[in-house]
């Protein structure tokens, strides 16, 4: 007996009902972006391995997903890697590509290589699979899209506003009111890293931080202990821990405490301005609100970092992300062209939508009306009459087989088709068709033109 098919951990298939509330996900984000200036690009599902290695910090770089070469690739391996078992050595001999861990330095890539034709700044947006060998969990998959927006040349902080804006207008077309825009900077966590004497730690520090939500308060202590950064440094942190009220309170109470800090004052100046500029503009369902704790571990954030909550009463991950970079096309030898940029989770969106029945009634509508199937002549009747419908902009189809018409009927009722057309020698004849409307339970005859207009 055959062994039961499978697929990878952390992956999945999605069935027609699942193709269409994505699709609805997908062309709401696309029409944003399209909305606020970006334009599309693609780029390979995999680059040389060399374009992704150290861009993610130590940890994002256990996650991406190595390919092996192609051939006997154990032929090149290095041998002394091989017998000692030093796994690390060992991979960069026997694998050039990896599967793209986001879309962020694969874009860096793109800028670099066609700089010569862009029209900077640039705004483009992305929206393709990346891969990541996380532990898959609830809202955290293997193989899933990301949905990107990006603009590269220019420092102007009212791209940070614009982004803002673009996360609120989407959440606001797919009717998710009470989502949570957390905004932090990168020049901010410089400047308490400064503070506690642990510059030369930045990044074990910031990772150690962005877990604060997920392990909470002492277990991040005790990682930043791990790392090497003093005890008396991480005390000085206690008023981060307790920083409370509202975003003008809480940039009040930096200034005080990042006054020695010239990196951490800067970076308080530049949330001022943005939320200066989010409050003239105003938000229609979300709300921004700082969170100093807020780091999102990766090594290219310089200055303003986004993170995006579902509503409160849904226990999910962030549903969206970002921030700026000033130099990330630096790694490719294209100095001083700063970006920013955010991302859309679409899985987590999807289930926050599912969870909270967001998703519209009609978003499953594919076929509008199935044509019954009584034999050959009335087959090639009702093919020419589903060709009008489908030049008219109506989405129809003949059943195939001359099954029994109850066979057929159930057939429409769990597609959840709305019209059926039943075509008989008598139909035939008269040059017109026999229409039922599924929901009513009402049949009528009509001329084409007649069950066009109708359905429409």
């Amino acid at each position: 007996m055959a062994q039961k098919p499978s697929i990878p951990k952390g992956t999945r298939d999605f069935n027609p009902e699942q193709i269409a509330k994505r699709n609805y996900i997908f062309n709401t984000i696309k029409s944003a972006f399209k909305t606020f200036g970006f334009q599309p690009i693609e780029t390979p599902s995999f680059e040389n391995s060399n374009t992704l290695m150290g861009k993610y910090g130590e940890e994002g770089d256990r996650l991406i997903f190595k390919i092996l070469n192609s051939g006997d690739y154990l032929a090149k391996a290095n041998e002394a890697a091989y017998l000692s078992k030093d796994s690390t050595k060992l991979t960069t001999s026997i694998s050039e590509k990896a599967l793209r861990y986001d879309l962020t330095v694969p874009f860096a890539r793109y800028v670099v290589q066609h700089q010569n034709d862009i029209e900077f700044p640039f705004k483009r947006y992305q929206i393709q699979p990346v891969w990541r060998a996380d532990r898959p969990q609830k809202g955290r998959f293997r193989e899933f899209f990301q949905c990107d927006a990006d603009v590269v040349g220019s420092k102007s902080l009212w791209q940070e506003v614009e982004f803002i804006q673009l996360y609120d207008t989407v959440f606001t077309a797919l009717k998710l009111t009470g989502t949570t825009i957390k905004i932090n900077n990168r020049k901010i966590l410089s400047g308490i890293a400064e503070l506690i004497g642990a510059s030369d730690k930045l990044i074990d520090f910031t990772v150690a931080l962005d877990k604060l939500d997920k392990i909470g308060e002492d277990k991040v202590k005790a990682e930043m202990l791990s790392k090497g950064i003093p005890q008396a440094g991480i005390n000085k942190l206690q008023p981060l821990f307790n920083l409370t009220g509202d975003f003008d309170t809480q940039i009040e109470a930096l200034k005080a405490i990042l006054s020695t800090s010239n990196d951490g004052l800067k970076g308080v100046e530049e949330l001022e301005f943005i939320n200066t500029g989010v409050k003239a503009l105003g938000l229609n369902t979300a709300k921004l609100q700082l969170d100093v704790t807020l780091a999102r571990g990766l090594n290219y954030y310089t200055g303003a970092i986004f993170e995006v909550s579902a509503p409160q009463n849904i226990k999910m991950g962030s549903i969206g992300g970002g921030g700026r970079y000033d130099d990330l096309t630096g790694i490719f030898g294209l100095k001083d062209v700063s970006g920013v940029g955010i991302s859309f989770g679409l899985d987590r969106i999807y289930l926050v939508l599912e969870a909270l029945n967001l998703f519209p009634e009609t978003v499953n509508d594919t076929i509008k009306v199935l044509f019954i199937n009584f034999g050959d002549q009335e087959a090639l009747y009702s093919l020419k009459a589903i060709k009008a419908l489908r030049l008219a902009g109506i989405n129809a189809e003949l059943y195939p087989d001359a099954a029994k018409m109850k066979k057929q009927m159930n057939h429409a009722n769990k597609r959840k088709i709305p019209f059926v057309v039943l075509v008989g020698e008598e139909e035939v004849n008269s040059s017109s068709f026999t229409l039922k409307n599924m929901d009513l339970g009402e049949q009528h005859k009509c001329s084409l033109s007649e069950l066009i207009n109708y359905i429409k």
